[in-house]
C-alpha cells in the first residue's frame, strides 16, 4: 500500500490496486453524488442539492487527467448543468448504464478495468459489475453494497464522491500533489 496521510490506512492494498488503475471514473448522479431526495418546486420542476466537496474532487480528477462521466437515467437539465459547471460529461436518460460505460471506454480507448463507477441502488448494479472498481456510498441499498468493491465512509450526496476521488488520487500517488490554490503538480 502507498505511504499515505493516514485517510486510506485502513483501506485494503486489493481497493488501493483497482484505485490506481482508474483512468475513468463514472458517477450515478442520484443517492452518489446527491442524497437520493427527490425534491419539486410548486411548478414541478425538479431540484437537486449537490455538494461542493464532490464537485471538487471531480474537478481534481479532471485535472490530473481522469476522464469523468455523470450517468443518469433520469432527465437531464440540471445534471447537465453541474456536469457542465465542473468540466465532465453528462450522459442522462441512459436506460442501461453498462452499455453506457462500454460506450465511453470504446471512446477513450480504455478497458473496463481501467473503470471506477459509484452506485447506489439496482439501476447501477450491472455497471459495478463490469468495472474494475465498483464503489457504492455508505448509504446505497444492499444491492450496489454488494457489488461494490469499496463501499465509502460518507453517504450519498455527503462527500462520498469526494471520498472516492481522494481515494484515486492517494493510489495514484497524486494527492500530495494538490495545493491549496487548486493547482495540480
Amino acid at each position: 500500500m502507498p505511504a499515505s496521510p493516514l485517510p486510506f490506512a485502513d483501506v485494503p492494498d486489493a481497493v488501493h490496486a483497482r484505485a490506481a488503475r482508474v483512468r475513468l471514473a463514472c458517477f450515478d448522479v442520484d443517492g452518489t453524488l446527491t442524497d437520493g431526495s427527490l425534491v419539486f418546486d410548486a411548478e414541478g420542476r425538479e431540484l437537486k442539492t449537490f455538494h461542493v466537496h464532490d464537485g471538487q474532487g471531480l474537478v481534481l480528477l479532471r485535472k490530473v487527467g481522469i476522464a469523468v462521466a455523470l450517468i443518469t437515467a433520469r432527465k437531464g437539465g440540471i445534471v447537465e448543468r453541474r456536469a457542465a459547471d465542473l468540466g465532465v460529461q453528462a450522459h442522462v436518460h441512459v436506460a442501461d448504464k453498462r452499455a453506457q460505460v462500454q460506450t465511453l471506454c470504446g471512446t477513450l480507448g480504455i478497458g473496463l478495468d481501467e473503470v471506477a463507477f459509484m452506485g447506489d441502488d439496482l439501476a447501477d448494479v450491472g455497471a459495478m459489475r463490469a468495472v474494475g472498481f465498483a464503489v457504492a456510498p455508505a448509504d446505497a441499498h444492499a444491492c450496489a453494497g454488494d457489488s461494490a468493491h469499496w463501499r465509502t465512509r460518507a453517504s450519498g450526496g455527503r462527500g462520498a464522491g469526494r471520498e472516492l476521488c481522494d481515494l484515486i488520487l492517494h493510489a495514484q500517488g497524486r494527492l500530495a500533489g494538490i495545493h491549496a490554490d487548486g493547482r495540480v503538480s
